[in-house]
C-alpha cells in the first residue's frame, strides 16, 4: 500500500534538524493527512520520511513574554478550535480550522502541515495572513522568524531551508488586541471540500464603536498564494462603520486579488464571490467588535 524506503522518528527539534541534514531528500511528516494520501496514490514512491509527530514540545497554545500567541506547529486543528487562548483572543482561527476536512482529519492534521504545504486553499492561511502571523523556523543555527507573507514563495513552495523545521506560528499582541474577526469559506459542499474562495477579515473599532480604526483582509484562492487586499484595508481605515463603507471596502478588493479560471470556478465568479464575502465578513467582524452598522 505504501512504497516507503525509510522512516526516521525525531525525538526533539534538534534531532529533527540533524535528520534533515543527514537525509536531505527525506520528506517531513507530521499528522500525515496529506503525505500518506499522496503515497497511497503512488506520488511519493520510495520516499524517505522524517516523522516529527512525537515532538511534544511543538504542541499547544500559549502566550509568550511579549504577549504573542504561540501556536506549536504540531497543534492539531481540533486542539486549536477548543483552546481557551484561541477562543478568548482569536476565535476566528478556531472557526476557520474547524472547516478543514472532517473530524478525523482535524484530529490528526496540524497547523504546521497546513501552512508548510504552501497551498492557497488552506483554511488556516487567510486568517493567519489577516492577523499578521509570524512563522518560526528552527535550523542548525537556531530559530529564525519570517512574516507569513514572506514565508509563502509560490504555489506549493515556502521558505523552509534544507536544515529547518517549522516549530511555531506566532500572532503578535498588537495584531489581536481589541480586535474581532470573521472568516467565510465558500465551497460547493458544507464539509469535506476545498475552498473555492476563503475570506478572513478583522477590525479594530473606535471606543464608541462607530469608526473603523483598522481593518485587515486576506484571501485564499484569490491568487497563487494567500494574499492581503491592502487597497481595501486603506479604503476602510478611519471611515464610519456603515453599510456604505462595507460596500466600498468590498469593491476595492478587486484592485489586489488575482483569481484564475479553473474547473472549480471561473475567474469572474471568484471575483464576484470575493466582493460579496468581503462585505459580509467586514459587517460581521464589526458586529463582533461591538459595532452596529449604520
Amino acid at each position: 500500500m505504501y512504497d516507503l524506503k525509510a522512516l526516521y522518528e525525531a525525538q526533539s527539534v534538534q534531532d529533527a534538524v540533524r535528520l534533515r541534514l543527514e537525509h536531505p531528500q527525506a520528506q517531513i511528516i507530521a499528522g500525515g493527512t496529506d503525505v500518506l494520501v499522496q503515497m497511497r496514490e503512488g506520488k511519493r514512491a520510495g520516499a524517505e520520511l522524517i516523522s516529527i509527530y512525537g515532538i511534544d514540545e511543538m504542541r499547544g497554545v500559549s502566550l509568550d513574554e511579549q504577549g504573542a500567541i504561540r501556536i506549536g506547529s504540531l497543534t492539531s486543528f481540533s486542539h486549536i478550535t477548543r483552546d481557551p487562548i484561541i477562543q478568548k483572543y482569536i476565535n476566528v482561527l478556531g472557526e476557520a480550522v474547524d472547516l478543514v476536512g472532517g473530524p478525523q482529519i482535524r484530529n490528526a492534521g496540524t497547523i504546521g502541515g497546513n501552512t508548510c504545504n504552501g497551498v492557497t486553499s488552506a483554511d488556516s492561511a487567510s486568517t493567519l495572513f489577516a492577523w499578521d502571523a509570524v512563522i518560526e523556523l528552527t535550523g542548525e543555527n537556531g530559530p529564525r522568524r519570517v512574516p507569513i507573507e514572506e514565508f509563502y514563495l509560490a504555489a506549493g513552495r515556502v521558505d523552509l531551508r534544507p536544515d529547518e523545521v517549522q516549530t511555531a506560528i506566532l500572532i503578535p499582541r498588537e495584531s489581536y488586541e481589541n480586535c474581532s474577526g470573521h472568516y467565510i469559506k465558500y465551497a460547493m459542499r458544507n464539509a469535506m471540500d476545498i475552498a473555492t474562495t476563503g475570506c478572513s477579515v478583522n477590525v479594530v473599532l473606535s471606543e464608541d464603536k462607530r469608526t473603523i480604526r483598522r481593518a485587515r483582509i486576506a484571501y485564499g484562492v484569490a491568487g497563487p498564494v494567500p494574499l492581503r487586499a491592502r487597497t481595501a484595508e486603506k479604503t476602510a481605515e478611519g471611515r464610519p462603520f456603515t453599510a456604505e463603507t462595507a460596500e466600498a471596502f468590498a469593491a476595492a478588493v478587486l484592485e489586489d486579488i488575482r483569481p484564475r479560471d479553473s474547473w472549480r470556478a471561473s475567474k469572474a465568479f471568484r471575483e464576484h464571490i470575493a466582493v460579496e464575502l468581503a462585505q459580509r465578513c467586514l459587517i460581521e467582524a464589526g458586529r463582533r467588535a461591538g459595532g452596529v452598522p449604520a
